[in-house]
């Protein structure tokens, strides 16, 4: 076992909760004397800073939301003057108005130390090379990924995102022994070794965090088996700091959250109230430039009960499932794109590209999927196709309980990105 900061990743638990509860109330005053929109909420709610005198007191204060941040574009809810920001990052603002993050430099000490933290329990020492494959502009992914392995000391090669073959040849050439990407450009990354001949053998690659997206355990299982490498599930958003919210430990059973920087609460997506199974709630105890009470993150996953025999005591949470608003109801069944992938990668046959389209037939939803399968099957004969279809659509099936239709298709014929995939079409909202 390893730890970057071993006294305060093993913290004894009613120690963490102290020093939580100290970090809230301090937090809570902060925000209500700098921010005019907390000030307000507390306001509407007949609450006042000093009613939080327990941990469980978060639950009387409101939920904070992405809409309440675009409502507030770009800084009234930055609680530091402007010459104390250090850093701004910002979403792409495809859904409207983007969401703005700002930084101050003790912002940016705490994100590296986080990051430095999460890359060290992965393995990643200072003799490592580290190869991001992130975008580099207003996304957070690359830059906490990269002060985190400089902090540590690693050589890091900011690859940036795109140039597939020479994101490959840099690996091998640069003797690259970890490298990060989402984990759809990861299995691209597998499918471009392959055409250029080179093996898992012929790099030093030890390691990969991935993250930015939802993934399966069998997608997991691909890209070990396709680098040779131990792959590690890593969660973040911009809103707490970027990557960095939580990571797994070498026992990849939850992701660790850390809890002396982020108070975390799950509900109910619909009721909003306290759920062992739903959406993730976070306070930050420690942001100074943009801090956030009870954030709903969209995100759905639920807690992991009981000790991790990595010596670490912060709470565990599950894989991410899907965001709420991924969530698709067919026919009044409840469907997440991730169920969908676990069910399509436990059959080898199939490749590692596909579409989950939902469509509108006769007043009534269908789900169909549409999946690249390996070069041997698909060049083999039609009934071992169809077969193959229909075993698939049966597990489908049997596992969401809604009919799937499935279209087999040629391997590399679908579109790749370097970035986050784009796996659903909803065709009912064109």
């Amino acid at each position: 076992m390893s730890f970057w900061d071993e006294k305060t990743e093993t913290m004894k638990p009613a120690g963490l909760e102290k020093l939580q509860l100290k970090r809230l109330r301090h937090i809570v005053n902060y925000c209500y004397s700098r921010i005019p929109f907390y000030r307000e909420k507390f306001r509407q709610a007949g609450l006042k800073p000093s009613d939080i005198k327990r941990l469980d007191d978060v639950e009387r204060i409101p939920y904070t939301t992405k809409q309440d941040l675009r409502d507030n574009y770009p800084f009234k809810m930055v609680a530091v003057p402007y010459p104390k920001i250090n850093r701004i990052h910002a979403s792409s603002g495809t859904s409207g108005k983007p969401t703005v993050v700002v930084y101050t430099r003790g912002d940016l000490d705490v994100w590296a130390d986080l990051m430095a933290r999460e890359l060290y329990m992965s393995g990643v020492r200072k003799e490592d090379t580290v190869q991001l494959i992130y975008n580099y502009a207003f996304f957070t992914g690359g830059f906490g990924f990269h002060q985190g392995a400089e902090k540590i000391g690693a050589a890091v090669i900011p690859a940036g995102v795109g140039n597939s073959r020479k994101q490959i040849q840099v690996m091998k050439d640069f003797n690259v022994s970890m490298f990060s990407s989402t984990p759809s450009y990861a299995l691209h990354l597998a499918e471009v070794m392959d055409e250029l001949n080179i093996k898992s053998g012929d790099l030093k690659l030890r390691v990969g965090v991935f993250g930015a997206e939802p993934w399966s355990e069998a997608m997991r299982k691909r890209i070990e088996n396709s680098f040779g490498i131990d792959a590690f599930d890593n969660y973040g958003l911009s809103e707490m700091c970027g990557p960095g919210v939580c990571m797994e430990c070498e026992e990849k059973c939850g992701m660790h959250i850390w809890g002396d920087h982020f108070l975390p609460e799950i509900v109910d997506p619909e009721s909003a109230e306290i759920a062992d199974d739903g959406e993730l709630v976070l306070t930050t105890l420690t942001k100074e430039g943009l801090p956030l009470l009870r954030y709903k993150t969209g995100d759905i996953t639920s807690f992991i009960s009981g000790g991790c025999s990595c010596g670490r005591t912060h709470k565990r949470i599950a894989r991410i499932r899907g965001r709420v608003d991924d969530m698709l109801i067919i026919k009044g069944v409840n469907v997440f794109p991730s169920h969908v992938e676990e069910i399509i990668m436990s059959f080898p046959e199939m490749g590692d590209s596909y579409q989950i389209i939902v469509s509108r037939d006769r007043q009534m939803d269908s789900l169909g999927v549409k999946i690249e399968v390996n070069p041997e099957i698909f060049t083999g004969s039609e009934v071992q196709l169809r077969d193959l279809r229909q075993a698939l659509e049966r597990e489908l099936r049997s596992g969401l309980d809604v009919s799937v239709r499935v279209e087999l298709v040629e391997p590399l014929s679908l579109e790749r990105s370097a970035g986050k995939a784009k796996r659903v079409f909803d065709l009912r909202k064109e």
